[in-house]
């Protein structure tokens, strides 16, 4: 497994992967030494996260390679189709997987997406609008929000 640290405007991100696939995107807390070499495994997607937070990119095209449980995984797919500027409520993850009552689960594996920002479990919020856990911090999940949001000029929380 390959691993670089990158800086952005929501701090330093731990980027891993290998041949098979980028396997996270991870906000660090603590400061890490910028990498001056990126692995070429991970070159693309750290071409593509700097793109995305200079504004120039909103979708990305990178193979992925997450661990977790078939459950997760599905969870994950339903949140790569949420559109770049939009945001859907944990509810209606649960109901796009076909079951209302799995919403607790739905948001049980939200919180375990292991690739940040490409997986954009950001884009989740409560039902009644608000913005709810994120294992990012919830500053770092405004500022996503904020990032991705056409208003650019008013804040949205």
């Amino acid at each position: 497994m390959k691993t670089a640290y990158i800086a952005s405007p929501v701090g330093v991100l731990e980027v891993t992967g290998d041949v098979k696939g980028l396997a996270s995107v991870t906000f660090m807390d603590a400061s890490e030494e910028i990498s001056d070499d990126i692995p070429s495994e991970l070159e693309a997607a750290v071409s593509q996260l700097s793109a995305y937070f200079e504004g120039k990119r909103t979708e990305f095209s990178l193979k992925l390679a997450p661990e977790g449980t078939e459950f997760q995984k599905k969870v994950w797919k339903q949140l790569q189709e949420i559109p770049f500027g939009k945001t859907i409520s944990y509810q209606q993850v649960a109901n796009s997987l076909g079951d209302p009552k799995a919403i607790r689960a739905a948001a049980s594996a939200n919180g375990k997406n292991p690739i940040a920002i490409v997986i954009p479990c950001h884009r989740v919020i409560g039902s009644d609008g608000s913005l709810t856990g994120y294992a990012g911090g919830l500053y770092r999940k405004k500022w996503l929000l904020e990032h991705e949001s056409p208003a650019k000029q008013q804040s949205l929380f």
